[in-house]
């Protein structure tokens, strides 16, 4: 329940603090004196969008206030719980400050918020409700969205929602499968001749380097074999052997008597032996390499440029060869078995379908049965509002599927038996509008407890009987909590629990704005000038205390 809103600097209002009480409480004063301006400060502190040239002229910030009292298990809790905030004594404040620049600032229970925090809770605290409605009413694509919030339906909202997202997501992976097959088709050709190619030639890591330098030894064979052979000869043929060792030999024969001189000789002749040898192995292993058969040659040289020929052709190097083969091979097998794994998830598709199916005419006869009862209790309701032979119907009709179900709902009135139903906000007459808006809001808040709702001159274009039936289905909705209702209705007017006037006054040469709360007398007079204009007659306060008399 609001229980006081305090208002500063905001449009032509400079300081004003209203306490609301439970029940029925009515605000009535002449067109232009800044009742809007209340709605709109009430607007701004609960995060709602609206016009943004709020503070008053002259002022630096303009500043709203509002107290909630809230019961135990109130739907705002939820929102404060994920803030880490409590509210064990049962009260939330909510403030916002905007400045003259246009920026703004809120706080929940001193805790600065953002305006989205400000929504959130306002959803849960107020409904307010206008013949212009801007909550959905009036807007047919949001009357599913109203429909499923009469209806309870969440828990299967959320199961069609599921089921949905499984079926997008089976639907996107067979046609990313359907798109990788296509385009391996495309180049089936290609790939199957070339692994072909590679399968055939067969290259190793490090062959090409390999089969490279053979072939440069090869090709130097020649030229460098007959230095070779000489100098094969020169060591093995020529004596510079047999002389070493025969000086060795003659030395050593000689060192017994040489007291040791001939030692050093002795060990470096016996070096050069053995390093002689190892020489006289290298030339011949050299020999032995440079001996080739032209035929070798040419297989090297022909495999050579095979390898590098399919490296050039692959854009690749010639040692990731086999890797690239082996990735061909990858998608090759992918192509044989996606014909396969296509049917596997077209399998998969069609479950998703069944099951998305499922869930969503579990939801349109959930919607159907809410529709039903919806329509019947709006007949209930139209007829206190002296619209009795009005018929109001909710469609529903198949619609676009998607993750709230497959159907598309609005609400349609005939006002008169026999004539043809239409969109509501079409058919109905501005008298109409307004009843058929109270009842559908009476309907559509049955479950809410602990909301403050407002209308905002709901009782516009009805007059007389009409508008006592207007106020009186206020007055019956308000027993169940806190109604606050703009009026121009003395009929309505009357029916308040608690009274106040919105006035202008003019203060120093500029306009300001004023609510007073009535007593018992100023009341009367209050009523009397609704129904009579500027001048009060005591006639006019007599009606005025016959209809407060009701």
């Amino acid at each position: 329940m609001l229980r006081s809103l305090d208002i500063r600097d905001m449009l032509i209002i400079d300081r004003l603090e209203l306490e609301f009480q439970p029940g029925l409480n009515v605000l009535t004063g002449e067109t232009g004196a800044g009742k809007s301006i209340l709605l709109d400060s009430l607007g701004f502190v609960l995060g709602w969008r609206g016009r943004a040239d709020l503070v008053r002229t002259g002022a630096a910030q303009g500043e709203v206030t509002a107290v909630f009292d809230l019961p135990k298990g109130h739907d705002a809790e939820e929102v404060l719980a994920e803030l880490g905030m409590d509210t064990d004594d049962g009260e939330l404040i909510l403030r916002r400050v905007n400045t003259a620049d246009g920026r703004k600032t809120a706080w929940v229970n001193d805790r600065r918020v953002s305006g989205d925090v400000l929504r959130r809770l306002s959803d849960v605290l107020v409904e307010l409700h206008g013949q212009h409605d801007d909550r959905g009413l009036l807007n047919p694509r949001g009357h599913r969205l109203l429909l499923d919030a009469f209806g309870g339906v969440a828990p299967l909202l959320e199961t069609s929602r599921g089921a949905w997202k499984a079926l997008s997501a089976a639907r996107k992976a067979l046609a990313e499968a359907e798109t990788r097959q296509s385009a391996l088709k495309s180049e089936e050709e290609f790939l199957r001749h070339a692994v072909g190619e590679l399968d055939a030639l067969n290259p190793e890591p490090g062959e090409e380097a390999k089969l490279d330098a053979e072939r440069r030894l090869m090709q130097s064979a020649e030229k460098i074999a007959g230095d070779v052979a000489k100098a094969h000869q020169a060591l093995s043929y020529d004596g510079g052997e047999g002389m070493l060792t025969d000086a060795l030999k003659w030395l050593e024969g000689a060192s017994d008597r040489a007291d040791g001189r001939l030692d050093a000789a002795i060990d470096a002749l016996g070096r050069a032996l053995n390093e002689l040898a190892e020489a006289q192995a290298g030339v011949e292993d050299c020999i032995e390499a440079l001996q080739f058969n032209p035929h070798e040659l040419e297989r090297v040289e022909e495999r050579l440029f095979a390898i590098r020929g399919l490296a050039r052709k692959h854009n690749v190097l010639p040692d990731e060869l086999g890797s690239f083969a082996d990735g061909l091979r990858e998608k090759l097998a992918a192509l044989d078995g996606g014909e396969g794994d296509l049917a596997k998830l077209g399998k998969v598709v069609r479950d998703a379908e069944s099951a998305y199916d499922a869930a969503a005419m579990a939801l349109t006869e959930a919607r159907m049965k809410a529709a039903q009862e919806l329509d019947a209790m709006m007949g209930r309701e139209l007829a206190p509002l002296k619209m009795e032979r009005a018929v109001f119907a909710t469609e529903i009709t198949p619609g676009e599927p998607g993750p709230e179900g497959c159907d598309a709902v609005a609400f349609t009135v005939a006002t008169n038996p026999g004539a043809p139903a239409g969109p509501l906000n079409k058919i109905a007459s501005g008298g109409e509008l307004s009843r058929f808006l109270l009842a559908l809001k009476v309907c559509l808040t049955r479950d809410q407890t602990g909301v403050t709702m407002i209308f905002d001159e709901i009782d516009r274009g009805v007059g007389g009987a009409t508008a006592d039936a207007v106020g009186r289905r206020l007055k019956a909705l308000s027993d169940e909590g806190q109604v606050l209702v703009v009026t121009h209705s003395p009929q309505v007017a009357a029916l308040g629990g608690h009274h106040w006037r919105v006035a202008k006054r003019v203060e120093a040469g500029m306009t300001l704005s004023e609510v007073t709360p009535l007593d018992a007398d100023n009341r009367i007079d209050e009523l009397a000038r609704m129904l009579s204009g500027d001048t009060i007659t005591e006639a006019a306060r007599e009606a005025a205390r016959a209809l407060l008399a009701r």
